[in-house]
């Protein structure tokens, strides 16, 4: 490995390797896709679950089995390395999408959905934070602008494939070849290609000033958790946006069924929201680079509350998608910019901790998404879980308001 004052920071100086995990940080999205039409409808469909709490129970295993990841990921990419751990991820996909395929039962279902967030867990976080090494810091609102771009985008994609295939061909197990193909490239572009980066972490370090030491686990989680204003809000923005996540991935293609839509219109509005989403952040990060982050995260939060409001008042396919597309840009605008906050406050000595335990935070939104709002559905109707998620979104924004600095 070559010395860090060799190396070179900014998007320009290590475009390949940028580029390269850009492209697998996609696949990675396309793994996450493969479900979001079409599980809810395979838990009713084919293992006769009723109760909305048990159909998102899958979300719910996924949730907290990648907020855990995250976590792991974050001190493991510090301590070991950011390639082993993202390589380690891969490994975990592998089996994924033959149990979605084959799983005769529920249970092999949800088993699924823990390997798939422990790997996304490990693959996402990962490279997140090798992007953040490679950009610097002058570049990192555009970074996790193109990664989130990559990931979200091809969220959708799949979502809107899965959707395709399952409704000309059955919902398993042809929707789920596609998930084969994504974890065998992964695994072997950052096997054959991924290259280090701790290396440009320790140059940022070192040009950064008078070096500071190396935080415990405890302190780093205290900081991104309750003790630092600017790294706590970012903490709760991210649960509550991954909390309203949650809900539409396990919710709307049920409220959507229920208004009559048909199964190739629910993978486009399944589709059309993280496509949305993932270009958005093209432009949305660059921009807060240079305008700063706060407004952007104020005001996605409440273009969330407003789309998912929509769709509880929304009664058909034009203004679902409407909905869509309000939830996507809010959610463009939040979701690179909580990332840049973290690499903007954290010091590069333990920037990869500090990513993990907002990543574990952020990601057990989804399971709270789940549980919530499949106990308010069943207790008091889809409508009635979606408009308390809406205001929840809301209220989280006015947090950042009064909480984060601006810069």
């Amino acid at each position: 490995m070559s010395a860090p004052h060799r190396r070179q920071l900014g998007i320009r100086e290590n475009l390949a390797q940028f580029s390269l995990l850009v492209l697998i940080n996609a696949f990675v999205g396309g793994m996450v896709g493969l479900e979001r039409a079409i599980l809810p409808a395979i838990a009713e469909e084919e293992f006769a679950l009723a109760a909305r709490s048990a159909v998102l129970s899958f979300i719910v295993v996924f949730g907290l089995t990648k907020a855990a990841a995250n976590y792991a990921a974050g001190r493991l990419s510090d301590r070991w390395g950011r390639r082993p751990t993202l390589i380690g991820g891969w490994l975990v996909a592998l089996p994924v999408p033959f149990l979605l395929m084959w799983a005769p039962s529920w249970g092999w279902i949800l088993a699924a959905n823990a390997l798939l967030g422990v790997s996304q867990g490990l693959t996402w976080s990962t490279t997140v934070v090798m992007k953040i090494d490679l950009a610097g810091p002058k570049q990192r609102g555009l970074a996790m602008g193109l990664n989130e771009f990559a990931g979200y985008l091809a969220v959708g994609l799949s979502a809107l494939a899965t959707g395709y295939l399952a409704a000309r061909f059955g919902l398993r197990p042809q929707p789920f070849y596609l998930g084969v193909g994504f974890a065998l490239l992964g695994t072997l572009l950052s096997v054959a290609f991924v290259r280090e980066t701790c290396g440009h972490a320790a140059k940022e370090a070192a040009e950064s000033g008078a070096p500071e030491p190396t935080l415990s686990q405890r302190a780093v989680f205290a900081r991104a958790t309750w003790a630092d204003a600017n790294l706590s809000s970012v903490s709760q923005a991210g649960f509550v946006n991954n909390l309203n996540d949650g809900m539409a991935w396990g919710l709307f293609p049920l409220v959507f069924a229920a208004a009559g839509m048909s199964l190739t219109q629910i993978g486009w509005l399944a589709a059309l929201y993280p496509m949305v989403w993932g270009l958005g952040q093209i432009v949305t990060g660059a921009a807060s680079d240079r305008f700063g982050r706060k407004g952007f995260i104020v005001l996605g939060m409440w273009i969330q509350a407003a789309g998912i409001a929509v769709v509880a008042l929304g009664d058909g396919f034009t203004m679902f998608a409407g909905a869509a597309v309000l939830l996507g840009v809010g959610t463009a605008m939040v979701y690179p910019t909580l990332l840049a906050v973290i690499g903007d406050v954290a010091h590069p000595t333990w920037r990869a901790s500090a990513v993990g335990v907002y990543r574990l935070w952020r990601d057990s939104g989804y399971a709270a998404g789940a549980v919530a709002a499949g106990l308010l559905a069943d207790a008091f109707g889809l409508e009635a879980a979606v408009w308390s998620v809406a205001a929840l979104t809301f209220a989280s924004g006015v947090i950042v308001q009064l909480r984060l600095s601006e810069g």
